[in-house]
């Protein structure tokens, strides 16, 4: 019983402690109580806020002026360019083989060498060839000694048919003897030539002027005349082509100045579009227009002096179209793109902004030329747009510089129209 006793007090105790824990964690997380404590806090951040100023941009809405930055629109001249994936290719490329058959027995070319018209780069074993030519030489002296004798007895009986002292029928017989040894010799002086052509050709020579590949076969091969196999291959690369593809809605400009006789620029930028490998000019167009793409093929043609172009190799073009001169530019960070059209919000005086609606024509990611809606000198709000409505004040917190315009004289020389642009320089893009 006395124990009994004991614990009843302690149950009191420890009932007690829980309750009143209970009880204290109701009332921190009641809602009114919650409500009470976060409308404090709100009060009190404002009132810190009212002392210090507008809230910091981004967070929450801000009923004092707007930080912003700006830019100004500038006058100056636009180079227009198209870009397009195109293709190296050799202005002539060639496939040595051999003309005569035999056994390759000396190879006169280092592999990637260049090498000149004329140039010897192989040899077929001579000694078949040489000894078919004093063949054919010996037949023609022997021929050319009868036709000389037949020479000389037609002229005997031509004396004597005069004198009366043969017939006719022997004169004649004569002279059809000396017409079919001039026919034999005829034939043989083309058997002599063609095979002196054939020795000439166990000589294998470089056709064209250009840089040779690997060799395909080796001394000591038997090749034969006109073999599927070729010794090796010639690429004429100085000057050699790039071949690229433009879209048929964007050929109007280019088309009116290649026409008009302007040489148009032309560069060639590596897969990356980041470094410039060469420059050139447009050279030619094809004659249609593909219909499964809707795109017409350009040629340019580059010098190639340093040797930085190959063939089949794939490049990034540049296509400088034209310049356009004295238009508004603005930065393409301001420019602003809703359901009542393009816009950009403008400095109004010093402390408010305007929206004026834009019309605006090509860019190139970095600039936009302004048609309608913009003069010179006007600053455009390039960052902090997503808080302005017309007339909100604003405080302008950085003051950019106009990107320096490059001239058309500075940019002188070829994927789709939706290669990566590079460099800062103006591609044309849709109106």
């Amino acid at each position: 019983m006395q124990s009994s006793a004991s614990r009843n007090p302690r149950r009191w105790l420890f009932g007690l402690l829980v309750l009143l824990l209970i009880a204290g964690l109701c009332w921190k997380f009641w809602p009114g109580t919650a409500s009470h404590q976060e409308g404090a806090t709100t009060k009190a951040a404002a009132g810190h806020t009212g002392r210090s100023g507008a809230m910091r941009p981004g967070f929450g809405g801000a009923t004092g002026a707007v930080p912003v930055r700006v830019a100004p629109v500038v006058q100056g001249d636009f180079p227009l360019y198209y870009k397009a994936l195109g293709t190296v290719t050799a202005l002539n490329t060639i496939n040595v083989r051999s003309r005569v058959g035999g056994e390759l027995v000396k190879i006169a070319f280092e592999e990637g060498q260049m090498v000149k018209a004329g140039d010897l780069l192989a040899e077929i074993d001579p000694r078949p060839y040489q000894n078919a030519l004093l063949q054919a030489e010996g037949a023609l002296l022997q021929n050319q000694a009868l036709l000389q004798n037949a020479q000389v007895d037609l002229q005997r009986y031509r004396e004597l048919f005069a004198q009366d002292s043969i017939a006719k029928q022997t004169l004649d017989t004569a002279a059809s003897l000396v017409g079919q040894y001039q026919g034999t010799v005829k034939t043989n002086q083309a058997a002599v030539n063609d095979a002196k052509l054939n020795l000439e050709f166990t000589r294998i020579r470089a056709p064209i002027t250009g840089r040779i590949g690997l060799r395909q076969l080796d001394v000591g091969n038997l090749v034969a005349a006109n073999d599927t196999t070729f010794l090796a291959v010639i690429t004429q690369t100085q000057p050699i082509s790039v071949v690229f593809t433009l879209p048929e809605n964007s050929l109007d400009v280019v088309l009116a100045r290649y026409r008009a006789g302007a040489k148009l620029p032309v560069e060639a930028w590596d897969r990356g579009d980041t470094q410039l490998q060469a420059t050139g000019v447009l050279q030619s167009l094809d004659n249609q227009i593909d219909t499964t793409t809707g795109t017409l093929k350009l040629k340019a043609r580059y010098d190639n002096r340093d040797q930085a172009l190959f063939p089949n190799q794939f490049v990034n073009v540049h296509l400088l179209a034209d310049t356009l001169k004295g238009v508004l530019l603005a930065p393409s960070a301001a420019i602003q793109f809703g359901t009542n059209g393009t816009f950009v919000y403008a400095l109004d005086g010093d402390k408010k902004v305007a929206i004026r609606p834009l019309k605006i024509g090509v860019s190139d990611g970095d600039r936009t030329v302004i048609k309608e809606g913009l003069k010179a000198g006007d600053r455009v709000v390039l960052e902090g747009t997503d808080r302005l409505k017309e007339g909100s004040e604003v405080e302008v917190v950085h003051d950019s510089s106009e990107v320096p315009v490059t001239p058309a004289a500075d940019v002188l020389g070829q994927a789709s129209p939706t290669a990566p642009q590079a460099n800062g320089k103006a591609h044309k893009v849709g109106a």
